[in-house]
């Protein structure tokens, strides 16, 4: 019996051994079912991953070849932004001068203009070089507020003029008397001997017996005006191959050269020329205060001494200034005096002779300025500063309602020296090209 009971015992315990053994081996299969799960909760982890940033240096590293997978990480480039943290790496070092080169551009163009400006530059309304002739797109409305101001300017020497024509014509038919008077009255015009002849032969041609009208003379004179000055009306031309291009300005007292001065100093400076002015004209202190103005107004350099000092001196330290500073243009100038006056035109010529031990070119330019309400003196002093100086080209001042304008006609005529600009007030902006046609209509008071 109790081996029976024994065995019953047994019998009973081992079953339940290999029941319970069993039941351990199913779960195991479970824990291998979820090893698919886990590779997709790892593609969530890589953005927990990097909030532990400690290994961050490694994370980059790795990031890049993921981000151009997954868009979304790209705008999270801050790190991106580390580099410049690092400012002793030589790698860094290089991107900032970029930007301080850029931030500079108006202390820096002085020396970059040796390569932006090479050769010839026309300096009109504007500066550009001499195969640009396209004209700005404002350029109409400031044309029309131009011929209003220069007809303004020429008002008076139009007025006179077209009275006189008017006492002529109301003779009637063109006659020999009649072309006589006219020749009279375009003489006492200050528009020369040589124009009236002409005016008078071409209204003579085939007119006498006819009925002629002060319109028809007025469009003649227009025409011949514009013939005789189309020549002479040229831009003014910088030859940057010669750095510093050195202008010289000269003419009498009162004839606006100062004014003259800033006036293109401002042209030149809104072209990103580096513009150098010397304050020549040593007899008066108010000169280089003016001077300084309009240094100051332009962004140009002054290179000024004081009153009293040896004119010649100042050139010499202006040019080399400039030519240290790698400027473009140097303007000088110079005190106003007359004509008659042999020891200042001597000290002129000296200034001259200076210039050209320093350059043998120099100067490249030297511009007269013309006090437009001078009359028949201005041929006188043209002829005199030409002799001495060596003028290159012309600037008409004062065009205002007082002007004698038909003196520019017969200094043309004469000298056949180029007429660059003309100033019709005191804003900076009052300093036009020359342009024949404008103002041959403008004197003549024809509109066509």
């Amino acid at each position: 019996m109790a081996l029976d009971f024994f065995k019953k015992v047994f019998s009973f315990g081992r079953p339940a051994e290999q029941a319970v053994e069993p039941a351990p081996e199913p779960p195991r299969p479970a824990p291998d079912v979820p090893p698919p799960p886990p590779p997709q909760e790892p593609l969530r982890e890589p953005e927990p991953v990097e909030e532990p940033q400690p290994p961050a240096p490694e994370i980059p590293d790795d990031t890049p070849a993921e981000l151009p997978q997954d868009e979304p990480p790209t705008p999270e480039i801050p790190p991106l932004e580390e580099p410049p943290a690092e400012p002793n790496s030589p790698a860094f070092d290089e991107p900032p001068p970029a930007p301080t080169m850029g931030a500079l551009p108006a202390d820096s163009q002085p020396a970059a203009a040796p390569q932006r400006f090479l050769g010839r530059l026309s300096v009109g309304r504007d500066v550009a070089r001499e195969e640009v002739s396209a004209p700005p797109p404002d350029a109409a409305p400031a044309r029309q507020n131009w011929l209003l101001r220069l007809r303004e300017g020429l008002g008076r020497s139009s007025r006179e003029l077209g009275d006189n024509l008017s006492g002529v014509f109301t003779k009637g038919r063109l006659s020999e008397e009649i072309v006589e008077e006219l020749e009279e009255i375009l003489i006492r015009a200050d528009l020369g001997a040589d124009l009236a002849a002409r005016v008078s032969d071409a209204l003579a041609s085939g007119r006498y017996g006819l009925r002629t009208t002060e319109a028809d003379i007025r469009r003649v004179l227009a025409g011949e005006i514009s013939r005789t000055l189309e020549p002479v009306a040229k831009p003014l031309e910088l030859d940057l191959s010669h750095r510093p291009h050195v202008i010289l300005v000269v003419g009498v007292n009162g004839t606006g050269k100062t004014t003259t001065i800033g006036k293109l100093a401002a042209k030149l400076r809104r072209a990103g020329l580096d513009v150098v002015l010397g304050a020549g004209d040593t007899f008066r202190a108010a000169a280089i205060e003016q001077l300084k103005i309009w240094g100051e107004r332009t962004g140009s350099h002054v290179v000024a001494t004081k009153l009293g000092a040896d004119a010649a001196g100042l050139a010499y330290g202006a040019f080399e200034e400039a030519k240290e500073r790698g400027a473009d243009v140097l303007v000088i100038d110079t005190a106003g005096r007359l004509q008659n006056r042999a020891e200042l035109m001597d000290e002129l010529a000296k200034i001259v002779r200076v210039l050209k031990k320093l350059d043998p070119t120099a100067p490249h330019t030297v511009l007269q300025t013309i006090d437009a309400t001078t009359g028949q003196n201005a041929l006188n002093q043209v002829d005199i500063f030409r002799d001495v100086a060596g003028v290159s080209g012309l600037v008409m001042t004062k065009l205002d309602g007082t002007a004698r304008g038909g003196i520019l006609v017969s200094i043309a005529n004469k000298h056949r020296l180029p007429v660059y600009f003309i100033g019709v007030g005191e804003g900076v902006d009052d300093l036009e090209p020359f342009e024949a046609r404008d103002f041959a209509r403008a004197i003549a008071g024809s509109s066509a």
